[in-house]
C-alpha cells in the first residue's frame, strides 16, 4: 500500500511549507490525482486520518480534484479518455500512444492560518 507513503510525503510537503510562510497549521489542503497516476483514492482516504495525525494537517480540510486519463493514439492520432495506463486506441487498437494528461499527482493549494 504505497498510498500511505504518498500521504507522508503530503505532510512533509505542508510542514516545509508552513515554515516558509511562518504559519501555525493548514485549514485546507487541494490535491491533483489522476486517474493514471497509480494513486488508488479509496486507499489513499483509508489512510489519511492515519498519516496525519498529530501533523499540521490533522485538521485540515482535504479536497480531491480528479484529472481523467487522456491519450493520443501515434498511429492514427485520435485524442481518446482513459481509464488505465494500458487503454488502447479505441479507433485502430493500437497500444502506441502518448498520454496527454491523468498522470498527475500534486498538493494545488494549502490555506494556512
Amino acid at each position: 500500500m504505497h498510498e500511505l507513503s504518498i500521504a507522508l510525503g503530503i505532510v512533509k510537503i505542508a510542514e516545509d511549507e508552513i515554515v516558509k510562510v511562518n504559519a501555525k497549521k493548514v485549514i485546507k489542503i487541494e490535491l491533483v490525482v489522476g486517474v493514471l497516476s497509480g494513486v488508488e483514492l479509496n486507499s489513499l482516504n483509508f489512510v489519511w486520518s492515519s498519516a496525519v495525525k498529530n501533523t499540521v494537517l490533522a485538521s485540515a480540510k482535504k479536497e480531491v480534484e480528479v484529472i481523467v486519463g487522456k491519450g493520443r493514439c501515434k498511429d492514427c492520432g485520435v485524442e481518446f479518455e482513459m481509464e488505465n495506463i494500458y487503454d488502447v486506441c479505441p479507433k485502430c487498437g493500437s497500444n502506441f500512444k502518448d498520454i496527454l494528461q491523468g498522470e498527475e499527482l500534486k498538493v494545488k493549494t494549502l490555506e494556512v492560518i
